[in-house]
């Protein structure tokens, strides 16, 4: 998978995920907008990652990992399996697979820079 279809993926599901928790949870909380925030920014980097790879792919991972730490901190908090958590569950997984696709695509970089 390519980095920029990783980064489409993943700021689609952290929308729809973030929507889902904001709209049929109750009470509403407005932090449960905070991943569709985060999808919204990883789809905005991808409208101008032809402009600058590179730096696009950086933020991305870097906003991925605080995504991840986030959605792991909010994942072991919640003690009963309810619906908040399996939505901090698919967020872990989206974040977690982004990651390693972008951290692939650095390490195939640099074998290619340095042979």
């Amino acid at each position: 998978m390519k980095p920029l279809t990783i980064n489409y993926f993943n700021g689609f599901v952290l929308i729809a995920a973030g929507l889902y928790g904001y709209f049929s949870i109750v009470p509403q909380s407005v932090t449960a907008l905070i991943p569709a925030f985060a999808g919204i920014l990883f789809v905005i980097l991808g409208l101008f990652w032809n402009k600058n790879p590179r730096t696009m792919a950086h933020i991305a991972i870097s906003l991925a990992v605080l995504m991840f730490a986030m959605c792991i901190w909010r994942f072991l908090k919640i003690d009963l399996w309810s619906e908040p958590k399996y939505i901090f569950l698919i967020c872990i997984l989206s974040n977690f697979l982004a990651i390693m696709v972008f951290a692939k695509s650095f390490v195939d970089a640099r074998k290619v820079k340095n042979p």
